[in-house]
């Protein structure tokens, strides 16, 4: 059997939360091979919005078995606010079909400190962190020197908790930063690692590898998205761990040749939460009306997100980088009332040169988008619910994107409901 893994092909914020929702059904087991808290996957279903930010996105569906990997980095506070939501809004047992790795490392209280202090220090080259603590963890985990979640089930836990957090105090005193309501994080902290030890903490590389041999379908969640990858993404302004498809594997303990389908997911047009390049942003009033219609505020941290035209260029890279088998377009919606839209197809590079590529360095390099205007659809899609049925704009739209990046478009969404998906 082979392991499908979803993934996000932008800024993050496609719509993985909805699509994994959605596929579910199909799966016996859903797997988060990366992030952290930093990531809000929203679902909507029954009319209700649900945001999750580090519980796999097939929680809601009972007969599937939902497992936390090695490559995430779990903040126990957030962890058990979510559980804790979970139990009283929804009645799901979590201890029934919910697996932590082991290998899995901690966020600290101190690692939220060290985020805010060390993005101050940055000074007007932030990188507009979400100060979860994210990166120090990550920062700790490649300094070898990170608490795993195995680490709550040692003697010796609170000791080497401790040690580290005196090492983390002693860097926050350098960077001049005060650490305010530090024991009042510690006491949810605590209070989450005892929650976390109720649970079913398990070796989940040997459960995924099992269930591949009992012959178990098997979605790999990613978080954020390819252009925030730490290796390919538009660096320094990135995320701390490796989003894209190759990121999978070594998330969750699994072999490359156990790949099945990728399916990448991007929106119609393109937003960005932070800073850095995005070079089809609309800091404009076609950028506000695309936030306002698509309601684009961050679900984990509510910031505004910036908005703009899809990239393609961008779009073929990430395509490009994770071997994408099937592309589904989130947010058609969100263009119903544009008479034209604009589709950037390359690059103008400083020498006057055009491009397909993602140049190494967006930040210095200078790019200006060529864009080509396509026709808008210009109606209401709520009435659709069959690929054939879509107005003749939007198949152009699609036909248009299918034919510059040459991965075929197998789903659309055209609303946040599970109800609004249309499956070719």
């Amino acid at each position: 059997m082979a392991v499908d893994i979803l993934l996000g092909l932008q800024w993050g914020d496609e719509g993985k939360g909805k699509i994994v929702d959605f596929l579910a059904p199909q799966y016996q087991v859903v797997a988060r091979f990366q992030g952290g808290p930093n990531a809000g996957h929203t679902l909507e279903f029954d009319g209700i919005k649900h945001v999750l930010h580090q519980v796999p996105s097939g929680i809601f569906r009972t007969e599937i078995q939902n497992i936390v990997g090695n490559g995430v980095v779990l903040d126990p506070v957030v962890f058990k606010k979510e559980l804790d939501a979970l139990v009283e809004k929804f009645g799901i047992d979590v201890r029934a079909n919910l697996f932590i790795s082991k290998k899995a490392h901690l966020i600290l209280p101190t690692h939220k400190y060290l985020d805010a202090a060390q993005e101050q220090a940055k000074g007007a080259s932030k990188i507009g962190s979400t100060l979860r603590g994210i990166g120090p963890t990550y920062q700790d985990k490649i300094g070898r020197q990170g608490l795993r979640v195995g680490d709550i089930l040692s003697p010796d836990f609170e000791q080497r908790y401790q040690k580290l957090k005196t090492l983390h105090l002693q860097i926050i005193k350098n960077l001049a930063f005060d650490c305010q309501d530090l024991s009042a994080q510690e006491e949810a902290f605590w209070k989450g690692i005892e929650a976390l030890r109720s649970l079913n903490l398990a070796d989940t590389e040997y459960l995924l590898n099992d269930a591949l041999q009992q012959g178990k379908t098997i979605l790999a969640e990613g978080a954020q998205g390819t252009l925030l990858d730490v290796d390919f993404g538009s660096y320094p302004f990135v995320t701390s761990s490796n989003t894209t498809a190759m990121g999978a594997f070594a998330g969750l303990g699994l072999a490359p040749k156990h790949v099945g389908e990728v399916l990448g997911i991007f929106k119609a047009y393109c937003t960005r939460v932070g800073s850095g390049p995005f070079p089809t942003e609309q800091d404009n009033d076609t950028g506000a009306q695309i936030r306002a219609i698509g309601r684009e505020f961050g679900a984990t941290t509510g910031r505004e997100r910036r908005c703009g035209w899809l990239d393609l260029p961008a779009l073929k890279y990430a395509v490009m980088l994770n071997g994408v088998t099937q592309l589904y377009m989130m947010k058609a919606d969100v263009l119903n009332s544009f008479e034209q839209i604009q589709v950037c197809t390359h690059y103008r590079l400083p020498d006057g040169s055009l491009t397909e590529q993602v140049p190494f360095d967006m930040l210095q390099t200078d790019v200006t988008p060529v864009y080509q205007t396509l026709e808008g659809w210009n109606c209401d899609l709520e009435a659709f619910r069959q690929f054939d049925q879509l107005p003749e704009a939007l198949c152009q739209y699609i036909a248009f994107i299918e034919a510059a990046v040459g991965v075929p478009i197998t789903l659309v969404s055209i609303g946040p409901d599970r109800t609004q998906t249309i499956k070719r």
